[in-house]
């Protein structure tokens, strides 16, 4: 089980980043344009959300069965790569989703376009950052982990 939720895991971090990259696009496109918030454009917000939900419940599965977040959690202070995942990573996920779920809501509720896009485009960008820092690419400082798992 602990293979399949790393390599969901690993496949749904490029959903997640497409996903987010392609709606903050179109955000930031709209928002300049001062075109019409669309129903493509209210289906991206939304998709991209759900996108990140499910990365995230597979990311708290894979939290609970992960034996290097077992093994940090009974040897509290073990290395920073232990720390990464054990707290770093999931906090700093934690944070981007949540940052993100406000900003479709928020979007959602605003009364006009220009206001939809710059919402979206704002909180979005900012969850992306934080996906972007939090996620263990092979060049990070943190964590090096392969392109694909």
């Amino acid at each position: 089980m602990y293979a399949a939720l790393i390599f969901l895991h690993s496949l749904f971090r490029w959903l997640v980043v497409i996903s987010l990259a392609y709606a903050i696009f179109r955000a930031c496109r709209g928002y300049i344009s001062a075109r019409p918030f669309t129903r493509t454009d209210n289906a991206v917000r939304h998709w991209t959300a759900t996108i990140a939900h499910v990365q995230l419940m597979i990311g708290m599965t894979l939290y609970t069965q992960s034996p290097v977040v077992q093994y940090y959690w009974k040897h509290a202070g073990a290395g920073s790569e232990m720390r990464f995942y054990g707290l770093i990573h999931i906090f700093i996920m934690l944070t981007a989703i949540a940052l993100l779920t406000v900003g479709s809501a928020l979007a959602k509720r605003k009364p006009t376009d220009r206001e939809r896009f710059r919402t979206m485009f704002t909180w979005f960008l900012l969850a992306f950052i934080l996906i972007f820092i939090a996620i263990p690419w092979p060049f990070s400082p943190l964590s090096h982990r392969p392109y694909f798992r």
